[in-house]
């Protein structure tokens, strides 16, 4: 696919400002909330995901990272997941620019990061 760019599908539990704060710094990152998906699954929230080719960051990590593990047993792919500690937003930002700058999208696929 080529992708270059990591696109962000926040999950939510993740502060709306985080979303802001990557915006104004020139990346794509959608949240639940203007998704229109508030209270959705969990299983749900990763489909979403997916399916417009984002990955997805999250403080929830018990949970996606048996999503993750359950779409590699199963052979489907995802755009990757990323799990944070519950930092301040633009302490998140901090550490989540790493990736963001580091890493290309395809590299990103499939793959789970901690941060």
């Amino acid at each position: 696919m080529n992708r270059l760019f990591i696109e962000l599908y926040l999950d939510e539990d993740v502060s709306v400002l985080v979303a802001d704060i990557l915006r104004s710094r020139g990346f794509a990152a959608l949240t639940t909330r203007d998704a229109g998906n508030l209270g959705s699954s969990d299983i749900d929230q990763l489909a979403y995901a997916v399916q417009h080719n984002k990955a997805l960051l999250t403080h929830n990590r018990a949970d996606f990272e048996q999503l993750a593990e359950q779409y590699r047993v199963e052979g489907k792919m995802h755009y990757g997941v990323v799990l944070a500690v519950r930092y301040p937003p633009y302490e998140l930002v901090r550490r989540l620019m790493r990736i963001l700058n580091q890493i290309t999208a395809d590299e990103m696929q499939n793959q789970v990061r901690y941060i």
